[in-house]
């Protein structure tokens, strides 16, 4: 373990300006991915700014009907709300299906959000990454790269993102709440949050240096049917292969690119009357095969339309 500086936040204002100030500062809430990668050597902050006991750890009723999820609160303080359960259940069966229940007692809204990629060569310091060492070269391209993306690689990174509650909440066109080192206050949909990976795989989300999210914005729930799938090869401590989130019309997958992918060709396809073996066809029609991950191409093509149909079936039922 390197030498660390550690602070404990006193307000959102105050920990943004002190990460935009200090070098190589890092937030940190519920640890239970960024202390890891520390003991790993994969991350090395000189000093750790902790947000984990400011006051954004609430749930709240919006004004337009929707939720507004507090940073802070845990993964199983959201899934085991009423209102999250009731009218978003998606996102509780997404949560669920993410970790033990250690820790999603441990992690945060925010900090599951900005989890790093479970690629092996990732994590293997010993192995070229270009998100972990930019200029490397990327060894999954050649390599072992079962888990790797379908959608959104390019020749620098075909890493997947690891967040199954980010796969629901782009089903459920959520946004995100942040605070600049400025002390500007921004809103955005969450689909614009992390980034493709394209030249620059280690620059993963468009927040700025020192940008702290505060909370998350679900709408009002969408009409129709909720379900979330996921298969992994075993049942737990595992990572996903693929998922999949279905809210109303809408349709997002995960375990498949750098980020929660918004599967828009197939949306567009069911909303022109197309079956949902159709229109997830349309959306593999982009997909890529890297060698070992063709599979998810054809689990994928299974995994949808059982999901549209559980989730028809739910919305007849309502």
């Amino acid at each position: 373990m390197r030498p660390f500086t550690y602070e404990r936040a006193t307000s959102a204002a105050a920990a943004v300006k002190t990460a935009a100030e200090t070098p190589n500062a890092k937030f940190i809430a519920g640890g239970t991915n960024l202390l890891d990668l520390m003991k790993l050597e994969i991350e090395h902050p000189a000093h750790l700014i902790d947000v984990g006991r400011l006051p954004l750890a609430g749930i709240e009723d919006t004004a337009q009907g929707g939720l507004r999820i507090g940073a802070m609160a845990t993964n199983s303080h959201v899934a085991a709300d009423a209102r999250v359960r009731a009218h978003y259940p998606v996102l509780t069966q997404a949560i669920v299906a993410g970790g033990s229940g250690q820790l999603r007692n441990k992690a945060t809204t925010g900090g599951n959000l900005m989890q790093r990629t479970r690629c092996a060569y990732f994590y293997d310091t010993t192995k070229p990454c270009n998100k972990r060492q930019p200029g490397a070269g990327c060894g999954a391209l050649e390599g072992l790269n079962r888990n790797s993306a379908i959608f959104g690689a390019s020749h620098a990174c075909i890493a997947t993102h690891p967040s199954d509650m980010g796969v629901a909440l782009a089903a459920l066109n959520a946004a995100v709440e942040t605070l600049s080192p400025s002390g500007q206050a921004r809103s955005f949909p969450i689909i614009e949050l992390h980034r493709l990976p394209g030249e620059t795989p280690e620059v993963e989300t468009h927040l700025i240096p020192g940008e702290l999210i505060t909370a998350v914005v679900l709408p009002p729930p969408p009409k129709g049917g909720q379900v979330y799938r996921k298969v992994r090869d075993r049942a737990s401590y595992a990572a996903g292969l693929a998922s999949v989130a279905v809210a109303g019309g809408n349709v997002a997958l995960g375990a498949v690119a750098h980020k929660p992918w918004r599967a828009v060709d197939a949306e567009a396809a069911l909303a022109s009357g197309a079956s949902p073996a159709e229109a997830i066809a349309a959306e593999l029609a982009n997909a890529s095969n890297n060698g070992h991950n063709g599979f998810k191409i054809n689990l994928v093509s299974r995994l949808v339309p059982a999901a549209i149909a559980e989730a028809r079936e739910q919305g007849r039922g309502a």
